[in-house]
């Protein structure tokens, strides 16, 4: 049986537009679920974070990286890009975890619509206008592009007034917060209209010449709201290249042995226990610079410590496991956009004994990266379009660890194309090490006829 990190997950009552039981279970799939985590916000409170906050800034956006220890010099290129991605993933891991903590415990959601029926919540948007914002703040708005995945359709609505002003609230509330980080908070609220340019100034299209961000402000939503895995992801692409990635995993624990329990422990545990970098690292952020030949991970920044670089900061590799027998696979949790009867078949082929590890977002390279797991698969239904803001911080952080990530003909993912990964060829791969590589390759070119994808 394989191992389903869903499988445990809470099932929490909805509140579907202000009223229970409104409509059928199966119905909640078909709506963004969404959760405020302060109801107790009072604008003088904010204000006097946000002085308090003013007080700590320095006059620039960014703490001098040179005071920090960095994990890498800052004369290298895209130094500073990295370190400011890094603290603001760090950021939005903490706006996420609050808000993921406010939707368990009070059990409820609001609930609206969305077009293609997966779930998003105020975490997504609000991630996505911090993020934007800090951008902002460090490049200036004219020298950045940012791809992204949320627009501000629902948002803009006359009737969602009420929603605008929880996605504001969240996003004053942490950027409250970000001289923690070592990053300047601004000197005021952000306005909702201020909140709303930050989100759909996310309206890149890419292509092969143009240097960008692509930014997945909560990738996994699914799993978010079931208390799951997931991931915030960010990555700067270059020429139709991806330079740097970085990947925040809110509940993907430091320590691999931590791994063999269930999230909702890790959660009943991390009440429990002081968060300490000897005895508790709840979530981690893996991040990653083209040609570095490095990756590094760290803790995610808990309670009210402030980042200071290393931040204990480690580098990871993959596994050096190359025998099929001894690995371990992992692939999406979803059967609708990810076959798992083919993979399964596949597994069988070259020798795979061990349980699949299904799991949300991209969190599965960051297992590849760090060696707790040895390939990843995925092959789409007929229809699915690959997006590349669900691969592309993933990619280099697993290829800078020393693992492989191609599509199933053994060519490079192309994100030079715009929003899609275009002409890829049958699924995606990501392996530990060459010669894994190579037989899950083979095993697909042996098999692939005989599927029905």
């Amino acid at each position: 049986m394989p191992i389903n990190c869903s499988s445990l997950a809470t099932k929490f009552p909805l509140v579907f537009l202000g009223q229970r039981g409104r409509y059928p279970p199966n119905y909640a799939d078909k709506f963004i679920y969404l959760c405020p985590y302060s109801r107790s916000y009072k604008n003088s409170s904010l204000q006097a974070k946000l002085d308090h906050s003013q007080s700590l800034s320095s006059s620039s956006v960014m703490e001098d990286p040179k005071s920090f220890g960095l994990p890498y010099q800052e004369s290298e290129k895209y130094s500073k890009e990295l370190d400011i991605a890094v603290r603001a993933v760090q950021m939005a891991c903490s706006l996420c975890q609050k808000v993921q903590d406010s939707l368990i415990s009070k059990t409820s959601a609001h609930v609206q619509a969305k077009d293609d029926n997966s779930p998003v919540t105020i975490a997504d948007w609000s991630v996505q206008a911090t993020v934007s914002w800090i951008l902002s703040q460090s490049f200036g708005s004219r020298n950045i592009s940012i791809i992204a995945e949320e627009d501000v359709q629902s948002l803009s609505k006359a009737d969602s007034a009420g929603l605008l002003e929880a996605v504001a609230r969240t996003v004053n509330e942490c950027l409250a917060e970000a001289p923690r980080f070592g990053v300047k908070a601004p000197g005021k609220f952000l306005s909702n209209s201020e909140v709303l340019e930050a989100i759909s100034r996310c309206n890149s299209t890419g292509g092969p010449t143009e240097r960008f961000w692509a930014v997945d402000p909560v990738d996994g939503t699914l799993g978010f709201v079931r208390g799951d895995q997931y991931a915030v992801a960010l990555a700067l692409i270059e020429d139709g290249e991806v330079v740097l990635g970085v990947l925040g995993c809110p509940n993907y624990p430091m320590k691999k042995e931590w791994l063999n329990y269930h999230h909702r422990y890790h959660r009943i545990i991390s009440k429990l226990t002081p968060p300490t970098s000897e005895s508790w690292d709840k979530g981690c952020v893996i991040y990653a610079r083209k040609g570095s030949g490095k990756a590094w991970m760290q803790p995610i920044l808990q309670g009210h410590k402030k980042l200071v670089w290393p931040n204990s900061a480690r580098p990871v590799q993959v596994s050096s496991i190359d025998n099929p027998a001894l690995a371990t696979f992992c692939e999406p949790v979803e059967k609708a956009n990810s076959s798992h009867s083919f993979t399964a078949g596949l597994a069988h082929s070259v020798g795979l004994r061990m349980q699949p590890l299904r799991m949300y977002s991209m969190v599965k390279y960051a297992a590849i990266a760090r060696g707790d797991a040895e390939i990843f698969m995925k092959f789409a239904r007929a229809g699915y379009k690959e997006k590349i803001w669900d691969h592309a911080a993933g990619v280099v952080i697993i290829q800078e660890a020393g693992g492989v990530v191609t599509d199933a003909g053994g060519r490079p993912l192309d994100f030079s194309k715009g929003i899609y990964l275009e002409g890829l060829d049958r699924g995606i791969i990501a392996s530990a090490g060459a010669k894994l590589h190579d037989t899950i390759i083979k095993a697909v070119d042996a098999s692939w006829n005989s599927s029905s994808l």
